[in-house]
């Protein structure tokens, strides 16, 4: 039997995909012009589905910091820092971002997916159970599978459902991890984490937040969800990516546990991996003090985000969630035409992401909007209007008002 056989059904997908409105998940970036425009078939384009929400990839200090990091340490690590030991920009950044994040202790990743396959893998066994939100990321999938652990599902964002559950599990033996995320990527969501923290101090588990999506955007420090709601204490663990607001590629997971340094040794996608470039972990750096220096950036992100979402709301699109974020995600009733009017809107100047089943919740199909601290007032408001146009054209008529 052809091992690829099984791939006919995908193919056929995709060709459906092109034919309707063109390739979503091959757009070619032909030239970037800066963090919120690059040029694709020809035709300069706003970008509104990057994750670059602290418009941060295009610094000159980073830039900098990235190009004097490549003439002296080289292009990369050629290894794992296990195997081939550490450069001290690793270290260096490792002892600064902790600091920034107020923990004791943080270790750097190679990509955010690995560090929650580092995470999960290290932290939970195979006596252990993990709990963890239905919507969660397929890297925290992923990561409770290496475990080994045994995975309890709870309903999204539902602290009393977490509760049913664990209770039904308190004679199962082993440690508990339950697995939260500052802001869902794709709705826009974030957990309610001072009911979660409520059924912490009843149970007794260990908690997690991957602050992937709100690391840099909320909270006074640009910390996170913990930061935003004051309860960084009551939080075990945290992780994160360098490829949002960082604007680099890497990940980290930080804590205060005295045993935490160890976890170098019992997380293998850690071990096994080359660690990150010496030009990687340079931008990521200077990006970290950057971010602590110029919290101007968050305000201009969460103005940008109102006025996205605001002005969505006035089209009457339904979007993913009633609570303003970067993420700002409009729901569409089927998949044809979330690619019909994904098309239409790139063809009129403005790249968004296309989302569809089995990788959205509930089987939503979604056209997700990404707002940078870098978009200006006109690039939002020609977003909005682009939006419109493309409901106004028929594209979307089915979109607004569900």
């Amino acid at each position: 039997m052809d091992l690829l056989a099984k791939l006919a059904t995908t193919a056929e997908r995709h060709a459906r995909m092109k034919f309707l409105g063109g390739d979503a998940v091959g757009v070619v970036n032909e030239k970037l012009i800066s963090p919120t425009r690059a040029l694709i078939d020809g035709r300069e384009t706003i970008l509104a589905g990057t994750n670059n929400y602290m418009g941060i990839t295009f610094d000159a200090e980073c830039i900098a910091a990235g190009q004097k990091a490549l003439a002296e340490f080289g292009t990369g690590t050629t290894g794992s820092r296990i195997a081939n030991g550490s450069f001290a920009l690793h270290k260096q950044l490792e002892t600064e971002f902790a600091t920034f994040l107020d923990r004791k202790h943080c270790i750097v990743f190679t990509t955010g997916y690995q560090a929650n396959l580092g995470m999960m893998s290290g932290l939970a066994g195979s006596r252990d159970t993990i709990y963890l939100d239905a919507d969660s990321h397929s890297s925290i999938y992923d990561g409770c599978t290496l475990s080994g652990a045994k995975l309890v599902r709870f309903r999204h964002n539902d602290a009393a459902d977490l509760d049913k559950r664990l209770t039904r599990g308190e004679e199962d033996g082993g440690g508990k991890l339950v697995v939260l995320e500052g802001i869902y990527s794709m709705m826009g969501d974030r957990a309610p984490l001072a009911d979660f923290i409520e059924v912490k101090k009843k149970h007794g588990f260990q908690l997690l937040v991957d602050e992937a999506h709100s690391f840099g955007v909320l909270g006074p420090h640009g910390r996170g969800l913990a930061d935003e709601a004051g309860l960084e204490k009551e939080v075990d663990f945290v992780v994160g990516t360098f490829s949002k607001s960082v604007g680099a590629i890497g990940g980290f997971g930080a804590g205060d546990h005295p045993y935490f340094e160890y976890l170098r040794y019992a997380m293998r996608p850690y071990m096994f991996t080359a660690s990150s470039s010496p030009a990687s972990i340079a931008t990521s750096l200077a990006a970290i003090r950057k971010l602590a220096a110029e919290p101007q950036r968050r305000k201009k992100l969460a103005e940008n985000s109102a006025r996205l979402f605001h002005g969505f709301k006035d089209l009457g699109l339904e979007l993913g969630c009633d609570v303003v974020s970067p993420v700002v995600a409009v729901r569409c009733p089927d998949e044809p035409l979330t690619i019909s009017m994904w098309g239409a809107l790139l063809k009129a100047g403005v790249y968004v992401n296309i989302a569809l089943p089995p990788g959205t919740p509930n089987k939503l199909c979604l056209l997700r909007c990404s707002v940078s601290a870098a978009h200006s007032d006109a690039e939002i408001d020609r977003i909005i209007e682009l939006f419109g146009a493309v409901v106004a054209q028929g594209h979307g008529k089915k979109v607004a008002n569900g």
